[in-house]
């Protein structure tokens, strides 16, 4: 393990890299639940989609450890199965098979543009203060995740947003999470945010938040979602519109994880670039082919991954880790979806606390710079999407760099980039 994931050279330990991927393992462990209940909706076997859920998430997420070396999980994207199950099928009345074949498609789509290096010239396009802005927005957005998933916070008609009824059980157990794992921090203990995670559910019993292991603990048949696609129209304008939206939001939401947490572990090079990026792009590019195949909406790279990386976790280790969790959950799933979201959402809001220390490298001199970083910063949680983020902001980064006799500072790829925002957002 040490010469093949390279330990001591990103100094750190096995013990510390298994922690890490059961931390990020229990911070996203949600997935196995809430999947198979979205994807669900549109007909499809629940049980079955669990079992592709942990499947498709354990390949891909070994894929990321062997081909890249990176402690990044990956798992089918929230906001992709929902754009799945609601708008492609029970929105635009196409099947879940239809559907399916979009999935398939993208997949087989983002690995020939990783093999040509298409997708690796995207992430190096992104300038450094909206690179280091992306880590600040992640970690805005997935700490407004954790407080949503909480109760803390809860939607408003008159608001859009308002704290909610904190003597609730479900944000009673969140706040005494929170405390725990804040003292935890403070004193420096290693695996704080496991431990914060596990005591969290354990006074969930009594409040009625956690629920004891039921159900069976065998792994659930794909059979009724295996290889289920529908070919016959493909060349049609709605499947390029579908194709296109899936492509969009896939792209930018993997790149703006890769670079914030990538930011955040200190694993970004002296040019701005991710070591092995093309590794795990091919990760995310495969996973959602070998997903779709399987039976389950797009799989990506997590932001949860985060929370590894604050616990220590530096190379794929961490990540072979917590693929071998995904396994054992087709096996032990009635245990691990016990973990209730009240326990969980405290760790998030933690992660965006450490996602947030790049801010101080961020250039607030230069208004072409600033400008744009904060845009990407502010637009990830208020549009509850990392894509969105980066759109405005690169969007910005190249208006105010053109208008301001700046434009030789903008390369061609940004450019290139640029317009597909454009595209993107007039449509």
């Amino acid at each position: 393990m040490e010469k093949f994931f390279q330990l001591k050279a990103h100094n750190t330990s096995a013990k510390t890299e298994m922690i890490a991927g059961l931390t990020t393992f229990l911070t996203m462990a949600y997935i196995l639940i809430v999947n198979p209940q979205i994807l669900s909706a549109t007909g499809m076997n629940q049980g079955a989609i669990f079992t592709a859920t942990a499947i498709s998430s354990a390949v891909a997420t070994l894929i990321m450890a062997f081909a890249a070396n990176l402690p990044f999980a990956l798992a089918p994207g929230m906001g992709l199965n929902a754009f799945f199950a609601f708008t492609v099928v029970l929105g635009m009345g196409y099947s879940w098979q239809f559907a399916l074949t979009a999935v398939f498609l993208e997949g087989i789509i983002f690995i020939i543009l990783t093999i040509f290096n298409v997708r690796e010239a995207i992430v190096n396009c992104i300038p450094m203060n909206v690179k280091r802005a992306i880590s600040v927005g992640i970690g805005l957005f997935i700490a407004f995740i954790g407080l949503q998933g909480a109760g803390i916070v809860v939607a408003d008609q008159a608001t859009l947003v308002t704290v909610g009824k904190l003597t609730s059980p479900q944000a009673l157990v969140a706040v005494i999470g929170l405390v725990i794992m804040g003292i935890l921090l403070a004193f420096r203990v290693k695996g704080a945010l496991l431990i914060g995670i596990v005591a969290a559910t354990i006074i969930g019993f009594p409040l009625g938040v956690t629920s004891a292991p039921s159900g069976s603990w065998a792994p659930p048949s794909l059979a009724p979602i295996f290889f289920q696609f529908d070919f016959s129209r493909v060349f049609s304008l709605d499947m390029l519109v579908i194709l296109f939206t899936f492509l969009f939001v896939d792209m930018f939401d993997t790149v703006g994880t890769l670079i914030g947490v990538s930011t955040k572990a200190g694993l970004i090079d002296k040019d701005g670039n991710i070591p092995k990026v093309k590794g795990a792009l091919f990760a995310d590019a495969f996973g959602t082919a070998f997903g779709a195949i399987l039976g389950t909406s797009t799989v990506t790279t997590y932001v949860e991954s985060a929370s590894g990386v604050a616990e220590g976790g530096r190379t794929g280790l961490t990540a072979v880790s917590t693929a071998v969790l995904f396994f054992l959950a087709l096996f032990l799933s009635p245990l691990f979806l016990m973990i209730p979201g009240a326990a969980t959402a405290p760790a998030l809001v933690l992660v965006g606390l450490f996602m947030m220390s790049p801010i101080k490298n961020i250039d607030f001199d230069d208004y072409t710079e600033a400008i744009p970083a904060f845009l990407t910063m502010i637009m990830m949680p208020l549009t509850y999407s990392i894509a969105e983020g980066i759109m405005f902001g690169m969007l910005g980064y190249i208006v105010l760099k053109v208008l301001t006799g700046k434009a030789k500072d903008v390369s061609v790829v940004t450019y290139i980039v640029g317009i597909l925002f454009l595209i993107k957002f007039l449509l």
